[in-house]
């Protein structure tokens, strides 16, 4: 009987220095693609609609929360940076090696592509089931670069219990993508110019 080649597979922890930003590019696009298909599968057994649940909403008001989310957000962001040492908020070096040479248009299309098919995953389908509680722990843990530290494992876990409390609070799934949005993209271009200059 002939052997498979899924055998030689090893699955094994990879240092940053070693990706290239070609297949950090393509990891991520290929998770994040993986991240829609479970979300819609998951959404489809809730016999939810994923169309209904990212029907653009009539009145505006949701931007409020969104903008109000990112902007509490980066205030206490701002504060732990000033607080806490850079080595304890490591995140193994992805963002910078993600970031740190896209031209901002990518860095745009990163951050959109990130917060629909994560927003649509956690605050969407499993929030549904689980309760914005279990679903941040749920998102800190598949956060696993910033599982070293626990600085930075709270923080993802407050800022998702952040994105599920204006989902509820603003009836739309459409706060949580824009404030993931806002993050990811001002974080990225934090990155990249910090780093330019």
């Amino acid at each position: 009987m002939k052997k498979s080649k899924f055998s030689k597979i090893k699955i094994q922890q990879v240092d940053p220095g070693q990706l290239s930003e070609k297949m950090l590019l393509v990891n991520l696009y290929l998770t994040q693609g993986l991240t829609l298909i479970i979300g819609l599968i998951i959404l489809l057994f809730q016999k939810r609609n994923p169309f209904t649940l990212l029907q653009f909403p009539e009145q505006i008001h949701f931007l409020g929360w969104a903008f109000g989310l990112a902007g509490i957000m980066f205030l206490a962001d701002l504060l732990i940076s000033r607080l806490v040492p850079e080595d304890a908020m490591d995140d193994g070096g992805i963002n910078e090696l993600l970031f740190k040479a896209r031209p901002i248009w990518h860095i745009a299309v990163i951050s959109i592509v990130v917060a629909i098919c994560e927003e649509l995953l956690f605050r969407g389908a499993i929030q549904h089931g689980l309760g914005p509680y279990w679903t941040s722990i749920l998102f800190a843990v598949i956060h696993i670069r910033y599982l070293r530290h626990w600085i930075p494992t709270g923080w993802v876990f407050v800022s998702s219990y952040g994105l599920g409390y204006i989902y509820l609070q603003s009836g739309t799934l459409w706060a949580p993508i824009v404030c993931h949005f806002l993050i990811d993209f001002i974080s990225g271009l934090v990155i990249r110019f910090r780093r330019e200059s």
